[in-house]
């Protein structure tokens, strides 16, 4: 077990952001929570797989909904609601494990992002539960289903979502994890956009051989090396890339940048110049797929990560602006979601790319034509 500092806290929320590929929402929303609960004098203990009992109950809670502001139109709709005096994630939790009529162990994430790594971890250390490293994605992903739980044909329900208004929604039973997404897509859509949601609690024997180890370790280490190198004024994209066995692929200015919210998610477009070319990147919550002058360079399930060229710090959605200089680093995919199951739910066609997947950090993969 190792109990983690401030320190290693914020570099594992910073390596987030980064393994997130612009998805896993907001980090300052993962500091907030992480700052409430060191405040209340919470510990956070992370746990490896092996240390776990096969009969510890573990659960995965998150954020789920788009990541764009809403409009003044949408902010109507909500007049007169007001906010729980009870933070959704710890509402839900608590009321998840009555449901349940047993303690959980601890958490593990949905994903690796700003917010939703420090969503699983915040109602875990203030019950007094345990952090467990390891999630079911690698890196953030859009939907339910693109996770090794849904590879693996583990049940998703019961589902337990609250709204930061306070209602509580339990979803007992439901025919799929692509029927979990819609549903608590849903939820979300009619809760300004975002929803507290806790699924797949499950004992340690039957997510042993399921969750992707040592993702949260992972995230450390890259978030301390991001960290150093902008410390030092340094090239912490090039570092990141060396460390991750990626690339760095492009650098340029954004030329334009569009975001909308669509169906519960965060959609558009992003386009860098430089030196008379044109890198093009597709938005769904997470970064989908790249086109360099028309030209596919890299699709999902690889990491198409952006930073701030200036100041090295990883750069989310939707923070991306006109004029930024970005550099673009490509990270391999997590190894589920090579297969030919995780290609079929998390793959070029996914991103809206014909033809098969082609991984541009591998030298026989050139690019092919849009």
């Amino acid at each position: 077990m190792q109990r983690l500092t401030r320190q290693n806290l914020e570099d594992i929320l910073l390596g987030a952001v980064i393994l997130g590929a612009g998805g896993g929402g907001d980090i300052a929303e993962g500091r907030a929570l992480i700052d409430t609960a060191l405040a209340a004098g919470k510990t956070f203990d992370l746990v490896s797989m092996d240390e776990v009992p096969d009969d510890a109950i573990i659960c995965t809670p998150y954020l789920l909904g788009a990541i764009t502001p809403l409009t003044a139109e949408e902010e109507r709709i909500y007049a007169g609601l007001t906010d729980s005096d009870t933070d959704p994630l710890l509402q839900a939790y608590a009321e998840f494990q009555d449901h349940i009529g047993h303690e959980f162990y601890g958490t593990t994430p949905c994903e690796l992002g700003g917010s939703n790594t420090a969503a699983a971890f915040f109602p875990a250390v203030m019950n007094g539960h345990k952090i467990v490293d390891a999630d079911p994605a690698g890196r953030a992903v859009p939907e339910i289903t693109h996770s090794t739980y849904y590879l693996a044909g583990l049940p998703a329900a019961p589902i337990y979502a609250v709204n930061q208004f306070g209602e509580s929604f339990l979803i007992d039973k439901v025919k799929d994890d692509q029927r979990a997404e819609t549903l608590v897509r849903a939820l979300s859509q009619v809760s300004r956009n975002t929803v507290a949601a806790i699924d797949h609690a499950l004992p340690m024997r039957d997510l042993r051989d399921v969750l992707i180890p040592g993702t949260i370790s992972k995230a450390m280490k890259m978030g301390r090396i991001c960290r150093e190198a902008m410390d030092a004024g340094t090239n912490a994209p090039s570092q990141i890339a060396a460390a991750g066995n990626g690339a760095v692929l492009f650098e340029g200015a954004v030329s334009s940048v569009t975001y909308e919210t669509d169906q519960g998610f965060t959609v558009g477009q992003i386009a860098l110049e430089q030196g008379g070319q044109t890198l093009t990147i597709s938005v769904k919550n997470e970064n989908m797929a790249c086109w360099l002058d028309g030209a596919v360079l890299a699709t999902v399930p690889d990491l198409i990560c952006l930073f701030d060229a200036q100041t090295g710090a990883p750069v989310a959605n939707p923070d991306v602006t006109t004029d930024q200089q970005i550099a673009v680093v490509i990270l391999p995919a997590p190894a589920p979601f090579t297969s030919p199951k995780g290609l079929s739910i998390f793959g070029p066609e996914y991103a809206g790319v014909s033809g098969a997947y082609r991984s541009p950090l591998a030298p026989q993969n050139a690019p092919t034509d849009a």
